[in-house]
């Protein structure tokens, strides 16, 4: 597999960009190598600046449900284009992304649109102390929730990967009102509540923990936090920004029958393009400026051609509902093709997942939180990324990360997976 202009490119580029990549989760650090430079994306397949192609389990990061280049998606973007970039004034567009959204998601009686997931987490969070006048949040271990400061305590995803427990540069401050609690264990929550007695505005949560590699909930945790918020007059906000969407039209909240008080989206609502929302009850949200006194603002909130792209594949997702069940059976697909092959090749390994989600953690499980994650073998994980990589195959480069499905990957393809995870259980027992 050639890799000479990919690997002049990333010269280039660390040149002039911090690690050479805009985000750290793009970067092969922790897997060695050269990221790949990608110039065009359709259906399930990618192409790199070398002509290499592959076919892609990472989908931009979760919103390309109906995969890439989208007919549907492509021509309400090239649409909206004609007609202009960006207004910096309050557009049709946005009105019918609001009203769609809270006609879907039962919990959502007002949004608000904002560029990205951090700031919809931001904004939330801000939105909840507003309107509780209380200072704490709660979070848990190993759950991301975007790069704003009071989030990056034990956070996942790419800080995960790193190693970084927490971020240079965010004040000690910031961080003071956050608390941590373990993923799936009550009792941690429940000590936090009551320590902190009517200090805490709001518990933030991935229902389905999806930064950590996938960890569902356990039966019964997301009921015990719904119920002992309203018993603390604490606020319960999703952080939908993977799940929204994705599990169903109702996303995880739909899903698993739990309603929380505010709910966050990330570009999953604009079909990967840069766009994020938080919503929730019509009195939180009567906070927000202009109505309240909570401050939050964005020139390019609910930018025209991002609500485009976003209304085109959320009204198809509406209108066609079986893609839904087509989702699930291509994740049981492959989470019973991954375990079975294990399976046959004694080789313990944990397959995780629900929906289109999944991940193969290299521990012999089971993987319920933060911690029991981390036990996963990172250096087994790397042999397994770049086994996957030369065969053709884009995963995350990093064991904490987790694979999405679309409905452009076929049974084909998803077999063909199955048989390359297989042949690298083979030869790597």
């Amino acid at each position: 597999m050639k890799t000479d202009r990919s690997r002049e490119l990333f010269a280039r580029a660390q040149q002039v960009i911090p690690g050479g990549v805009n985000s750290p989760v793009r970067a092969f650090g922790p897997v060695g190598g050269t990221p790949r430079m990608i110039v065009s994306a359709h259906g399930s397949q990618l192409t790199d600046v070398d002509g290499n192609r592959y076919c892609d389990f990472i989908g931009s990061w979760g919103p390309m449900i109906l995969g890439h280049d989208h007919p549907a998606v492509r021509q309400a973007v090239e649409k909206a284009v004609a007609d202009g970039l960006s207004f910096g004034a309050a557009t049709e567009r946005e009105v019918e992304m609001a009203e769609l959204i809270c006609s879907m998601v039962p919990s959502i009686e007002m949004v608000r649109m904002v560029n990205s997931g951090t700031e919809a987490v931001m904004s939330a969070i801000r939105a909840a102390r507003g309107y509780t006048g209380r200072e704490k949040i709660l979070k848990f271990a190993g759950c991301y929730h975007g790069h704003c400061d009071a989030m990056l305590v034990k956070a996942g995803s790419g800080v995960m990967t790193s190693g970084v427990p927490d971020s240079a540069g965010v004040p000690k401050g910031c961080a003071r009102d956050t608390l941590t609690a373990v993923y799936n264990d009550p009792d941690s929550v429940q000590a936090l509540f009551d320590t902190y007695k009517q200090q805490i505005a709001a518990v933030i949560v991935e229902p389905v923990a999806a930064n950590m590699g996938v960890v569902p909930p356990k039966p019964g945790f997301l009921p015990f936090l719904r119920r002992l918020c309203d018993e603390n007059g604490t606020l319960l906000i999703f952080d939908e920004v993977i799940t929204g969407f994705r599990l169903g039209l109702t996303g995880a909240q739909g899903y698993y029958g739990v309603t929380p008080d505010l709910t966050t989206f990330g570009k999953i609502i604009g079909a990967g393009m840069p766009v994020g929302a938080y919503g929730g009850r019509r009195d939180i949200m009567k906070m927000v400026a202009p109505l309240g006194a909570v401050y939050q603002a964005g020139t390019l909130s609910g930018n025209p051609v991002a609500m485009a792209a976003g209304l085109s594949q959320l009204y198809y997702l509406r209108d066609h509902p079986q893609v839904y069940r087509a989702l699930e059976e291509r994740g049981q697909m492959l989470r019973t093709g991954l375990t079975k092959a294990a399976e046959e090749q004694q080789v313990p390994i944990c397959v995780t997942g629900v929906g289109s989600l999944c991940c193969l953690f290299f521990t012999g499980g089971p993987v319920v939180d933060y911690e029991s994650a981390r036990l996963s073998d990172t250096g087994r994980y790397v042999r397994y990324f770049r086994f996957m990589m030369e065969r053709g195959f884009y995963i995350a480069p990093s064991q904490f990360e987790a694979i999405f499905l679309s409905m452009a990957h076929t049974e084909k393809e998803l077999q063909g997976f199955i048989a390359a995870a297989a042949g690298f259980l083979r030869e790597d027992r």
